[in-house]
């Protein structure tokens, strides 16, 4: 049985289809299956991606 998806989207770095679940959301971070890349989802009609933004460590200042 395979899991469903709505939507395929493509990587910006690789060009692979990255399928995004159901439920997937706007600023939601998925990953591609080929390169390995951080993608955060831009929209979703139609579905696109974007490279994550870097999220600087938090040491507890």
């Amino acid at each position: 049985m395979e899991a469903t998806t709505d939507l395929v989207a493509e990587c910006p770095e690789c060009g692979c289809e990255v399928d995004l679940p159901a439920g997937t959301i706007i600023q939601e971070i998925v990953v591609c299956p080929d390169c390995g890349m951080e993608l955060e989802v831009t929209s979703i009609e139609p579905p696109m991606l974007e490279q994550a933004p870097e999220e600087e460590e938090d040491w507890g200042e």
